[in-house]
């Protein structure tokens, strides 16, 4: 049996949403909005769990749920990982970001189950690019330290760009469309178009 006691949740929802005209962690895709449908089902999988958020983020900040303001040491999503480890530098994170809208508990607690701790990260990729997708996994905290290491040498930002050179674990889903990304309105109608038949 696989333990989570060291494994805290983070839903990265700090971003600007620029192109999507809209906070994306306000979007509603099932009962309530993304961010706190992420937030209440990464709690079903961790002792703790947390929402990553900019600090003019009033919302999210006054709302009751557990968060962390981003630090802003970094530059892109890396940021708010860093500061949550930063806060909790012995945890492991199950990150997920809130412009996923087809992630579900069980593709989470998938990524629990496959976790190899002594990897760097566990995180998912898609059958068609194979390249690993930082913003759905599990990091660990000697990656976190080594992704801080690689950002601060290289002045690179790209978490992608640190996984590909790392030891790291990758799993893929049962489909493709789990990991897409809702960026832009078209495709918030599109996913929600897509929900709803289903």
């Amino acid at each position: 049996m696989y333990s989570t006691d060291n494994l805290y949740g983070l839903v990265l929802a700090g971003g600007k949403s620029s192109r999507m005209g809209q906070d994306k962690g306000e979007l509603q895709y099932y009962r309530t909005n993304h961010r706190s449908y992420l937030y209440h089902t990464l709690r079903e999988l961790c002792p703790k769990t947390f929402i990553s958020c900019r600090a003019d983020q009033e919302n999210i900040i006054t709302s009751g749920l557990n968060h962390i303001i981003d630090e802003d040491q970094f530059k892109g999503p890396l940021n708010g990982i860093l500061s949550a480890h930063h806060q909790h530098p012995d945890k492991a994170w199950l990150v997920v970001a809130v412009d996923l809208p087809h992630i579900h508990e069980e593709s989470l607690r998938a990524l629990v189950k496959q976790r190899q701790p002594q990897k760097s990260a566990t995180v998912y990729a898609t059958h068609e690019s194979k390249l690993p997708e930082p913003l759905i996994g599990i990091w660990e905290p000697k990656g976190l330290i080594e992704a801080k290491k690689f950002m601060n040498e290289s002045g690179k930002s790209c978490p992608r760009k640190f996984l590909m050179n790392s030891d790291v674990h990758l799993i893929y889903p049962e489909n493709d469309l789990e990991l897409f990304n809702a960026n832009f309105p078209e495709d918030y109608e599109m996913a929600k178009s897509r929900i709803e038949e289903n």
